[in-house]
């Protein structure tokens, strides 16, 4: 649909972040299963446990998928402005795929730290996503 060939950066954006979170939970699940948890079972709360690390990022994902989808999806819908929308939604991406490299890589400290940054940046977009959504059905 040629209506939608505009926001084609943000609908990629949407596909590609679909498609982290869909990749990482079978790496999720094998590494609890290799920890001998039951499926569903979450690794104790250990920052230095790469399974737990992995398991936070898929949650991580899983969690903000949603928020993500929608205020894309309705800025895309109510006609906001492709390239605001687009860069948002590319810049979420990216924000999401630096939060998932530096959660897997254990780098940085567990709360404040670069990773936090990461996670607010791609929070902040998609609130502006959302403010861009609002204005444009009014």
């Amino acid at each position: 649909m040629e209506i939608y060939a505009e926001y084609s950066h943000a609908i990629a954006s949407l596909v590609i972040f679909t498609l982290i979170v869909l990749c990482l939970s079978p790496f999720s699940a094998l590494a609890k299963a290799g920890k001998g948890l039951a499926p569903g079972a979450t690794p104790d709360q250990d920052y230095s446990d790469k399974a737990y690390r992995l398991n936070r990022a898929y949650l991580n994902g899983t969690e903000t998928l949603p928020a993500f989808l929608t205020v894309t999806v309705a800025a895309i819908l109510l006609g906001g402005s492709p390239f605001w929308v687009n860069l948002l939604a590319s810049l979420a991406l990216l924000a999401r795929i630096l939060m998932l490299v530096i959660h897997l890589r254990g780098i940085g400290k567990p709360h404040s730290g670069l990773r936090s940054v990461t996670y607010v940046v791609g929070w902040a977009c998609m609130v502006v996503l959302g403010l861009i959504a609002l204005v444009a059905a009014f």
